[in-house]
């Protein structure tokens, strides 16, 4: 074998090497995890690590319909926490995210789902009217609304978010601004800071490599 030669194998070595590294490549899991004894299709007992996973919810969405956590059953989603007065960080958030939107738009497999923490004044009609101006329409991106508890349980318990009201603030209400991504099977994947672009980059280039994961 001539150097010429050696060099071409060694170079196709690691280009196939560097594929399926990029292949394999896999989201982390986030939250609360433990191992389980199982069985497996051969009656077989192993010990599995069970990940933590966002509970059953139900919520009116913006055109006034009660909807639950079957819309995004089996889908891989991305969701946040907002409200339709906030003048800080969400209109930022959901500008970024309307660019993720439109990339996934057609992709039957993705869904959005944002959570309003403004218990007082956001009802559905409200959403409605913030989901037709930030050029959302049809059931893609829900927008949904609950009692105080149930919303700030689910936020900082089960998505791992941070969000309150507080007096001091400018808007009367503090949450954080991360973009959370679910897989199909409820568990927590990625966050990422929806006010940085790189970070919303990051989420567009990570959704592809989640939805290949139930491709094998």
């Amino acid at each position: 074998m001539n150097k010429i030669t050696a060099c071409l194998v060694t170079l196709i070595f690691a280009t196939c090497m560097f594929t399926a590294c990029k292949q394999e490549r896999k989201l982390p899991f986030y939250g609360e995890r433990h191992a389980e004894t199982v069985r497996d299709a051969a009656g077989i007992e192993k010990i599995d690590t069970v990940y933590q996973t966002i509970p059953d919810w139900s919520f009116l969405n913006q055109d006034s319909v009660m909807t639950t956590n079957k819309v995004t059953d089996g889908k891989v989603y991305v969701t946040d926490f907002f409200f339709t007065s906030c003048t800080t960080i969400c209109p930022t958030m959901h500008r970024n995210l309307m660019t993720v939107y439109n990339d996934f738009k057609a992709n039957p497999d993705v869904m959005f789902v944002s959570y309003t923490i403004d218990f007082k004044y956001d009802k559905p009609h409200v959403l409605k009217k913030y989901a037709q101006k930030l050029g959302v329409d049809g059931p893609k991106w829900q927008f949904l609304y609950g009692t105080k508890d149930s919303v700030y349980t689910l936020a900082e318990k089960n998505y791992l978010v941070a969000v309150g009201e507080d007096s001091t603030a400018k808007d009367g209400y503090i949450h954080q601004g991360y973009l959370v991504l679910i897989d199909k099977d409820r568990r927590i994947r990625g966050a990422y800071d929806g006010t940085k672009p790189e970070q919303v980059a990051q989420l567009k280039k990570d959704i592809p490599v989640l939805l290949a994961e139930y491709k094998k």
